[in-house]
């Protein structure tokens, strides 16, 4: 349930309703709002007295939640922002965000290879208009004697490269013990498809300051997909961003089938912020401009996209990537959809 502030409550009477959560044995959390401040209360539902809270100084109302994700639940807040650096331990000027009018655009390679391939990619969609970077230093595989990444030397060019364009470093952590290191050198924690109920890593990522793109899993309800998202905020981490990246189907004309209607549906039910792989989401480059086109007319807050100077040698999935060139054309395309949904790009 949350705890709904009048407009006007002062931090005492904030405080005291925090402490009467945690004499209850149940942990709280602090949002506030422009207007007013609401005080989640997580933990067992058998824990908790809404009559405790409703003639208490300065609360307006008690609202129960009744979906089983509580913090991800629309109850709690009307819609997120995320940012994609960590403004605790990187404060820039100009802090890109997932979640506002304008659609955040992620691009590059899905593998890092090398310093010059990964540096001629940044440069080129920072140039058509992206504000983060992906590339992947550990790459989980089906095939275990397929290539598996540069691990740290591909996070350490991730990091040369966020100098040289002010890109954002998206990049996956795919264990708990690789948590510390990611850290070290991206801007956001992102957890593949295949972890998304890895419930190990959700909570060791929720226990950083750090934002954390969340994938949903090939076989995951969307119910499923916001459970692995309260994982991560009931540890504290509430700059989470969900990320449609397509589910497997009996279809076999795609890698995956790109669920669509999955992103007005999660801003029906969820605050947090949805980005489409249009990429992984179809496992096919000749579609995806048409995917990025319609995502964003579906309400996608952003886009992640696999981005590659020469696809037909690229060691990981160069079939769903496009080239810089192609990415340009694309950029210039969904803007024209984005203006037509009252966003920017």
């Amino acid at each position: 349930m949350v705890v709904v502030m009048k407009s006007g409550s002062t931090p005492r009477q904030v405080e005291h309703v925090i402490n009467l959560v945690r004499e209850m044995g149940l942990k709280d959390h602090v949002i506030v709002g422009t207007e007013r401040t609401v005080v989640a209360v997580i933990g067992n539902d058998r824990f908790k007295d809404r009559s405790v809270f409703e003639s208490v100084e300065g609360v307006e109302k008690v609202v129960p939640i009744l979906a089983p994700y509580k913090m991800a639940s629309k109850e709690v807040r009307e819609r997120s922002v995320v940012p994609l650096v960590d403004a605790k331990t990187q404060p820039r000027v100009a802090v890109p965000q997932v979640g506002g009018k304008r659609v955040a655009i992620i691009a590059g390679p899905c593998s890092v290879e090398n310093k010059s391939q990964l540096l001629e990619i940044a440069h080129a969609v920072k140039e058509a208009g992206a504000v983060g970077l992906r590339g992947g230093a550990f790459k989980p595989r089906t095939n275990p004697y397929s290539f598996q990444g540069m691990a740290e030397e591909g996070l350490k060019l991730l990091a040369v490269a966020r100098e040289q364009t002010g890109l954002a470093v998206v990049t996956e952590v795919m264990a708990v013990e690789q948590v510390e290191l990611v850290g070290r050198y991206a801007d956001v924690l992102q957890v593949g498809a295949r972890n998304m109920q890895n419930f190990n890593l959700l909570s060791a990522v929720g226990e950083q300051s750090k934002p954390v793109l969340l994938k949903r899993g090939m076989s995951a309800t969307l119910e499923e997909f916001l459970l692995a998202a309260e994982y991560i905020l009931s540890r504290g981490n509430t700059n989470v961003m969900l990320c449609e990246r397509g589910i497997r189907t009996y279809e076999d004309y795609v890698r995956n089938t790109l669920a669509l209607a999955a992103v007005p549906e999660l801003h029906r039910v969820s605050h947090l912020p949805v980005i489409v792989d249009p990429s992984q989401g179809t496992g096919k480059s000749y579609l995806v401009d048409s995917m990025c086109r319609a995502a964003v007319a579906a309400g996608a807050d952003g886009l992640i996209i696999e981005v590659h100077n020469d696809p037909e040698h690229a060691l990981t999935d160069g079939a769903q990537s496009i080239t810089p060139v192609q990415f340009g054309e694309m950029m210039a395309s969904i803007r024209r959809i984005a203006a037509a949904v009252d966003r920017d790009v």
